[in-house]
């Protein structure tokens, strides 16, 4: 075997793994560093990487703004469709009324 021979390994539950972490990480408010402020002044507590990984908006702000535990206020954004999104980006799915799908979709009310 030479030097430049490589091995590709792979986890075969990864997927499911992070999915799972992800889950955990929204139901427990471990490591949470960021507060998100909705417009009924209710806040929601997320993480940074989630945020950033799923959001250009949100990687953009992180970046420029390098605040360990930063308090974002969601202008126009309800308590309900807040913690909508962040299902969604923490378990992949969210449920929402009809009367809400617009405002899930294409943003503040």
């Amino acid at each position: 075997m030479s030097i430049s021979d490589k091995f590709c390994l792979k986890w075969n539950d990864f997927y499911k793994n992070v999915s799972n972490a992800f889950g955990t990480l929204r139901e427990d408010n471990y490591f949470n560093d960021v507060t998100l402020v909705c417009k009924e002044g209710q806040t929601v507590e997320a993480h940074k990487l989630i945020l950033a990984a799923s959001s250009p908006f949100f990687k953009r702000l992180f970046v420029t703004h390098k605040h360990v535990h930063p308090m974002i206020y969601m202008r126009g954004w309800k308590y309900e469709d807040v913690v909508a999104i962040l299902d969604f980006l923490y378990h992949g799915e969210a449920n929402i009324c009809q009367e809400n799908l617009d405002t899930f979709i294409y943003g503040q009310s």
